[in-house]
């Protein structure tokens, strides 16, 4: 039985939500470092979101993270192997 003018249940966001987003935003902007630590943060968070069925929100927040965390991890790879190749080559 439905109680009348009564919300419907409302979901919590996940505890990690605004934090993996912001690591996946610092990491692009200014600290590659941290863009592995979004990535795992934010992919141990969306499973848990998907286990929950519904009782947490904030998958958005979290997906943009974890995603941001990828190309963050990316670029400081490919950063890296450039890098290497300029050491290597011996002329910058």
């Amino acid at each position: 039985m439905a109680i009348p003018n009564q919300a419907p249940q409302e979901t919590i966001e996940h505890p990690h939500a605004t934090a993996v987003l912001a690591l996946g935003v610092v990491s692009l902007l200014c600290c590659g470092a941290l863009g592995p630590v979004a990535w795992a943060l934010g992919r141990r968070a969306l499973d848990q979101i998907e286990q929950s069925h519904g009782g947490y929100g904030g998958r958005a927040q979290v997906l943009v993270g974890y995603v941001l965390g990828i190309i963050a991890t990316l670029l400081m790879v490919c950063m890296a192997i450039i890098f290497l190749l300029i050491l290597i080559g011996g002329r910058a």
